[in-house]
């Protein structure tokens, strides 16, 4: 009896299996590359419903960052400056600007202004913000250069595995009073790290275990 199909065919099922490992692989190599959060997440700048620089308010002028941001080191969350903190200077300065006009509308209607998160973990993460902040880890260690920045953008990828390298090898920890010394955060961790090699060793574990951010 006569074939019914030629011989070459019979190489088919091992080109199937070669180009079936060769898309897998490709698969899983564009969704752990291409899906990170170094490729999805960072870079993010939503447009603010009121131009803010940070530039300006933190690295020119030089405002504290808690001075906005009161709670960062009291509570879990950093908080959102109210529309009074805002007018405690502009009630004085720039109160006719075109570009306030909004955040005017705000304080005279006590109405909050709709700010867009930028640094959002998923729900089942729980992160301190008090904890890091007593501990002495600097702003721009998870923020970056936001004193440089006119729009506030992500830069780090806030994924599982960053954070789990810091805390098996800390990084950006300062003096617990210079953590929103931005301008010298590099040349405080530096010092504080060289002279302090026994407080950063008591800052890895526990803290790599899995309730420990997942409660």
């Amino acid at each position: 009896m006569s074939q019914i199909f030629p011989k070459c065919t019979n190489k088919i099922p091992n080109l199937v299996l070669f180009f079936g490992i060769f898309f897998v692989f490709g698969v899983i190599f564009t969704v752990s590359y291409w899906f990170s959060p170094w490729n999805t997440d960072v870079g993010y700048q939503p447009k603010q419903p009121i131009a803010f620089s940070h530039k300006l308010h933190n690295g020119s002028l030089g405002i504290d960052c808690m001075y906005c941001h009161t709670n960062v080191d009291k509570s879990i969350v950093a908080g959102v400056p109210p529309t009074q903190t805002c007018m405690n200077c502009h009630q004085y300065v720039k109160k006719n600007s075109f570009r306030l006009r909004k955040l005017i509308k705000s304080h005279k209607d006590k109405t909050p202004i709709e700010w867009i998160r930028v640094h959002k973990l998923p729900d089942y993460v729980y992160f301190d913000h008090q904890a890091h902040v007593l501990k002495g880890v600097s702003c721009k260690n998870c923020h970056g250069e936001i004193n440089k920045m006119e729009i506030v953008h992500q830069t780090k990828p806030l994924s599982m595995g960053w954070c789990l390298d810091c805390h098996r090898n800390p990084r950006g920890i300062v003096p617990k009073d210079k953590v929103t010394d931005l301008q010298n955060a590099e040349r405080l961790s530096l010092d504080f790290m060289k002279n302090n090699k026994k407080e950063i060793e008591n800052l890895k574990a526990p803290f790599t275990d899995c309730t420990g951010c997942h409660q």
